[in-house]
């Protein structure tokens, strides 16, 4: 039975990267109550959505899409409500698909994905790529725990994101 799964995912690089973080868990559990909270307290440009795959058609597990940074353009809501969310729908059809999510469980799980998508973003198909990859990583890093804590280890030696690099 799964408790909760946390997963990370970077694709991408400018203004059309995408950074995805995923808590995968049962709707009985503390992600279904961090799940239903979220959807219920909206905040001034930030409003927790369902994922549909098509309207009507809403992805399964019931997954919660959270902005990270606040809609600030007419292009930008159009991107996260467009090509981002396109991306995180079909990358949890094609977790599906491959095992990474048991399609037996659907209906015990619910995700949390929290999806920076950057203001500045301008190319609706390299952001609904770059989406997509970032979600199947992050829910296949939550499946098999990745990173290890050797992982972390090595890399904190050097640390290095995409806005700030040590200079070791």
């Amino acid at each position: 039975m799964i408790d909760i799964q946390i997963g990370e995912g970077f694709v991408g690089s400018g203004p059309n990267a995408a950074h995805t973080n995923t808590v995968l868990g049962t709707r009985s559990g503390p992600v279904g109550v961090a799940w239903a909270s979220a959807l219920a307290t909206p905040s001034t440009g930030h409003v927790p959505f369902m994922v549909v795959a098509q309207p009507g058609i809403a992805v399964t597990p019931p997954t919660l899409f959270v902005n990270k940074a606040a809609v600030e353009s007419d292009q930008h809501g159009l991107f996260t409500w467009g090509a981002a969310q396109a991306g995180v729908a079909s990358a949890v059809g094609e977790a599906l698909r491959t095992g990474i999510i048991d399609p037996a469980k659907v209906d015990e799980l619910v995700i949390v994905a929290a999806i920076w998508l950057n203001p500045s973003a301008n190319d609706e198909e390299e952001v609904y790529k770059n989406q997509r990859q970032a979600m199947l990583d992050a829910l296949t890093n939550g499946t098999k725990g990745s990173p290890t804590a050797q992982q972390v280890m090595t890399a904190a030696e050097n640390v290095a994101n995409p806005f700030f690099r040590t200079s070791k």
